[in-house]
């Protein structure tokens, strides 16, 4: 088979999640239950009016449709509270929790292909690493975490799926001694192949969060000076302690190729003097949360 699979949307396990998926859409008492959630959680109305169904009609279809929306059909506030809606219950341990975790895996299918897909350029079997993602995205679905820290619920989401895919191949290179392509050709050579899986990690959840604007990373990029600032920033993010913009005032900045303040700027629409401050003042928080855990 091959790995990347160009000529398709998806194969293997996720042409089965959506075989599997049109069957769920077709079962009356899924559909069932789902009209009777949206009806708990006071969405129905404001689904059905988007969708143009009948308020007793309302399915997995129409969840699917608010958790994947075209652009301008449903606001980005309705889309999060389903999302969230579906999250507090796939959190339950009753048949209901397991439903509720299937819908979100099946909205996230897209952003599930892209993660695997960008492993199998890395030199991994497509089929492989599509069966750890979709095991990591279930389990992180049935963990029904809702984050305070800011950014919308979906990107949240996926930015868990990443942390437990990278922790599983790194499991996976620490049992088998097997190195991640990407990391083995910047990374110390001298660190094992934990160290090296996590190095590769740390940079595909910076990329996911926008923090390495460029395409290809040099070699100082993968320096572990460069890899404890990356963590930390996300770790950051992660707490809440720095919004997504301020965390990529810093990580744009403390590289070895910053992104110049006129262009970082411009990108965060703002002016270069106001993207300065921002970025003093993100550094500031960072170092008195760094001064506390110490």
């Amino acid at each position: 088979m091959d790995q990347s699979c160009p000529a398709r949307n998806v194969c293997g396990i996720f042409d089965r999640l959506d075989a599997e998926w049109a069957a769920l859409c077709a079962d009356a008492s899924v559909q069932a239950a789902v009209a009777d959630w949206l009806m708990a959680d006071h969405l129905a109305d404001d689904l059905a009016e988007v969708t143009g169904a009948w308020v007793g009609t309302l399915g997995p279809a129409q969840l699917l449709a608010a958790l994947r929306p075209r652009e301008g059909v449903l606001s980005d506030a309705l889309t999060d509270a389903v999302l969230r809606a579906l999250l507090r219950r796939a959190a339950g341990q009753d048949r209901a929790a397991v439903l509720a975790a299937r819908i979100v895996v099946q909205a996230m299918i897209p952003a599930a292909v892209r993660m695997a897909r960008g492993l199998a350029r890395q030199g991994r079997i497509f089929d492989d690493t599509s069966h750890i993602v979709v095991v990591a995205l279930y389990e992180v679905a049935r963990a029904g975490r809702i984050h305070t820290r800011p950014g919308r619920p979906a990107a949240n989401l996926a930015l868990d799926m990443l942390r437990r895919v990278g922790r599983e191949l790194a499991r996976e290179h620490e049992r088998l001694g097997e190195d991640l392509a990407l990391a083995d050709g910047h990374a110390d050579r001298g660190a094992g192949p934990a160290e090296r899986a996590h190095a590769q990690w740390v940079h595909s959840a910076a990329a996911a969060a926008r923090l390495t604007p460029a395409r290809d990373a040099g070699p100082e990029e993968w320096s572990q000076a460069r890899l404890e600032l990356l963590e930390l920033v996300l770790e950051a993010m992660e707490s809440g302690t720095l919004s997504p913009s301020e965390a990529r005032s810093i990580a744009w900045f403390h590289t070895a190729t910053p992104v110049p303040d006129v262009r970082a700027a411009r990108l965060a629409g703002t002016t270069p003097g106001a993207w300065q401050r921002h970025r003093s003042r993100a550094v500031q928080r960072l170092k008195s949360v760094v001064r506390a855990a110490a």
